[in-house]
C-alpha cells in the first residue's frame, strides 16, 4: 500500500501544508500575527487562514476525485465515483460556518472522511499506486495542524 511518492507531488503536497502551519504559528505568536495582518491582511492570520484554506482544499480534492472517476471504464463505477467526489466540497460548504472551533472539527472530520474516499478510489485502481502514501501523510499533517484551532 505504501508505494514511494514521486518527488513533484510529494513536495507540492507538503507545501500545501504551509497555510495550515502559518495559521497555527500566527495563533501562537502575537508579533507574527500583527506583522502578517499589516502586510497581507487579517484573513491570513490565526485560525482564519487554515480554515479558509482547508475548505478550499476539500473542494479541490472533490475535483481530483472527479478526475479519478473519469478513468473508470465501468459506467456504474464512474457514476458512483462522480457522486462520491462531490462529498468533500459539499461537506466544506455546509459545515464550516459555525465559528472557528466548530469549523476546525468539521474540517478534521472532512479530511478523515476524504481519506476513506481516497482509499476507495485507490482500491478501484483509479488513483496512482502511490496515492495512499501521500494522502495518509498529508491527512495526518492537516489534522495535526487543525487540532490547535479545534481545541
Amino acid at each position: 500500500m505504501f508505494a514511494p511518492v514521486p518527488r513533484a507531488p510529494l513536495l507540492l503536497g507538503l507545501a500545501g501544508l504551509l497555510p495550515f502551519l502559518w495559521g497555527v504559528l500566527t495563533m501562537w505568536s502575537p508579533w507574527l500575527a500583527l506583522q502578517t495582518a499589516a502586510w497581507v491582511g487579517p484573513r491570513f492570520v490565526g485560525p482564519y487562514v487554515g480554515l479558509f484554506y482547508g475548505a478550499i482544499i476539500l473542494a479541490f480534492m472533490s475535483g481530483v476525485l472527479w478526475g479519478f472517476a473519469a478513468k473508470a471504464e465501468d459506467a456504474r463505477v464512474a457514476a458512483t465515483g462522480y457522486a462520491l467526489s462531490t462529498l468533500p466540497a459539499l461537506w466544506a460548504f455546509f459545515t464550516t460556518g459555525g465559528g472557528a472551533e466548530a469549523a476546525a472539527v468539521a474540517l478534521i472530520a472532512g479530511f478523515v472522511g476524504l481519506l476513506g474516499l481516497d482509499w476507495l478510489f485507490w482500491r478501484h485502481a483509479l488513483a496512482p499506486p502511490w496515492w495512499m502514501t501521500l494522502r495518509v501523510l498529508l491527512t495526518a499533517g492537516v489534522v495535526l495542524l487543525l487540532l490547535p484551532v479545534a481545541l
